[in-house]
This record gives C-alpha cells, structure tokens and sequence, in this order.
C-alpha cells in the first residue's frame, strides 16, 4: 500500500475541518455541514478505489 494515499485522506480532512470551523464561526452552519459532508464522500471514493483495486488484483490472483 502507497502511503500517499493516507496523506491524501488526512490532507482532505484537515481541509474539510478548518474549512467547517471558519464556516460554522461566521454562521453558516449550514453550509459547513455540506461541506463536511463533501470532504467525507472524497475521502470515501479515494478508499473505494483501493477496495477495487484490492478486489481485482485478488481475482486475477485466483483466475486459472
């Protein structure tokens, strides 16, 4: 596994939390939530696509 990839996930929720503070400060809670929001569904396709890489290397790994 790349370690990259962990950087990347932490990147993005650094982002989205300072993001969110400074939103939820100014009172827009609203929009913070959305974003939140937003930063967990890329944190989640960036580990989908490992899970379906995961999953194609084990299926040619056991494909006679």
């Amino acid at each position: 596994m790349d370690i990259d990839i962990i950087f990347k996930i932490a990147a993005v929720g650094i982002l989205t939390a300072v993001v969110g503070q400074v939103l939820k400060h100014s009172g827009k809670e609203e929009i913070a939530t959305l974003t939140t929001l937003a930063g967990l569904i890329i944190s989640l396709l960036m580990v989908l696509n490992l899970i379906l890489t995961l999953f194609n290397t084990v299926k040619t790994l056991f494909s006679f």
